[in-house]
């Protein structure tokens, strides 16, 4: 299971009166939000909102398909795919207070009927087997250290001609990793394998990969520039740092240094849910 260090590192408090200060302040209708009103806030992953739509048209994300969204955070990867793709996307989140304010911005853009959010542990999915099209994650994995039961996990929940969908921060060839970064304050919650290692566990798990990009340099230059709460005159109203806490510019900054050094890789993969017998029991 997910321990208690992972979840008290996601467990910023009461983020309803931030957030809807920080849109306000904004300029922001909060009671009329569009989904792009919020992606300085909910796009919690290297590369932003462009990320999400390459993924998903890698992923060939198309209207109705059902997608779980694991570790979605507060939306921002569902509201896409659901708006711009039309996806039906369940959010599973660690973070109760994460879930929350995801469902009242969702609510408020208008896409309540096709996004929803759910509280739960990536190692033990609350969903019966075969219920999901497309498992989708960005940016998830880091706190965990069993792979092999999260990659089964999201094995049992697709269908048999399903598909994962994954782009993750994973060990480079250089270590060990500068802390804190996004993920984690220190080594205790951070669990980072190998790209080569973790196409195995999901060969393993049963899957076939389809697609396996490196793309940490494409991703070097979003990771080094200027992002929300390192500006010299202090953060704008609307942010990441929202989430992350007074830590957040060192963690910007240790990232991007690990992505310049070797010490993380960014991957992006489309795998098959290819053989049967595999994963977790329902």
């Amino acid at each position: 299971m997910v321990t208690p260090a992972v979840s008290g590192h996601y467990a910023p408090g009461d983020l309803t009166d931030a957030v809807l200060d920080a849109l306000t302040a904004a300029g922001k209708d909060v009671e009329h939000l569009m989904p792009a009103d919020l992606a300085p806030l909910d796009q919690y992953h290297l590369g932003g909102t462009g990320a999400t739509r390459g993924l998903a048209r890698l992923a060939e994300v198309r209207a109705g398909m059902r997608v779980l969204d694991v570790g979605g955070g507060i939306g921002g990867p569902a509201r896409t795919l659901a708006n711009e793709f039309g996806a039906v996307v369940t959010v599973l989140d660690l973070t109760a207070e994460y879930c929350r304010v995801g469902a009242m911005l969702t609510e408020r853009t208008g896409l309540a009927d096709r996004v929803t959010f759910q509280q739960g542990d990536a190692l033990d999915l609350p969903f019966v087997g075969g219920q999901f099209d497309l498992v989708w994650t960005q940016h998830s994995s880091m706190n965990i250290a069993d792979k092999g039961r999260l990659y089964g996990e999201m094995y049992r929940v697709l269908r048999p001609s399903g598909r994962l969908a994954l782009f993750e921060a994973m060990a480079g060839p250089v270590q060990p990793v500068h802390f804190p970064v996004p993920w984690a304050h220190g080594p205790a919650i951070s669990f980072l394998q190998p790209p080569d290692s973790a196409q195995a566990i999901l060969t393993r798990a049963g899957f076939r990969v389809v697609t396996w990009n490196d793309v940490t340099d494409a991703m070097r230059a979003p990771a080094s520039g200027p992002s929300p709460g390192t500006a010299p005159d202090g953060p704008p109203p609307l942010g990441i740092h929202l989430l992350v806490g007074p830590q957040f510019p060192v963690m910007v900054r240790n990232y991007a240094r690990n992505l310049a050094e070797g010490r993380v890789v960014v991957i992006q993969a489309i795998l098959d849910r290819a053989m049967v017998g595999k994963g977790r029991e329902d």
